[in-house]
């Protein structure tokens, strides 16, 4: 991808559109509501337009957005000292499931094992199972070491497993790599990888709930 200081503004607007649901869904990981996690991810397009320039060529565009994200956050948020609360903010509430796959209850299980995480298992476990990052690219996002961020992941995994009776296989635990990222079956949900494949017993994709697009100027 070449640096944004020389892509086409209109190919520089489609690159951060096509960014927003999976930002929209890490955000609504952090925030209280829906509206929050909108106006945190506009903030982010908005920062990332501002800042194209120092966009490098050749490093990770996905990365460098969830970065912005994460940074936003604690900079308007931190001060509310919550953890994610059991509300409308969870990020499971922006899937879809084909019907007949899941049930409310089962999926009202899930938002309220992911809202009792540690937020920052809960943080790596979304970077990693539902944005699809590699352990690298999420140690920088969350500016700690790799094997950190494998423990986090580990550890949220084992919470929910216990949480919502799955069975202790070890593939739930810590999935295959290929070049540094998670390489779950076509058929594992984007969520939190295996743990949700198992619970769920199906494939799910982001919601198709209707949000304005920030105007870049």
């Amino acid at each position: 991808m070449p640096p944004f200081s020389t892509s086409p503004p209109a190919q520089v607007k489609l690159d951060l559109i096509a960014h927003i649901p999976r930002l929209r869904a890490f955000a609504l990981s952090f925030c209280g509501s829906a509206d929050q996690a909108d106006d945190l991810v506009q903030e982010t397009l908005v920062k990332a337009w501002s800042h194209r320039d120092s966009f490098i060529e050749g490093t990770n565009l996905s990365a460098w957005l969830f970065t912005i994200l994460r940074n936003a956050y604690f900079s308007q948020f931190r001060k509310r000292k919550r953890e994610v609360p059991d509300v409308d903010g969870i990020y499971s509430s922006t899937l879809a499931v084909a019907a007949g796959q899941t049930s409310h209850m089962e999926m009202l299980d899930l938002r309220v094992a992911l809202a009792h995480l540690p937020a920052n298992q809960r943080e790596a476990l979304l970077l990693i199972g539902a944005a699809g990052h590699s352990y690298a690219e999420v140690a920088d996002i969350c500016g700690c070491a790799i094997g950190t961020i494998k423990s986090r992941v580990n550890r949220a995994r084992k919470a929910l497993i216990e949480t919502l009776r799955l069975d202790p296989m070890p593939e739930l635990i810590e999935a295959p790599e290929v070049d540094g990222r998670e390489n779950p079956p076509r058929d594992r949900a984007m969520l939190i990888g295996p743990i949700f494949a198992q619970k769920r017993g199906g494939t799910c994709e982001e919601s198709g709930r209707q949000r304005s697009t920030p105007e870049f100027k």
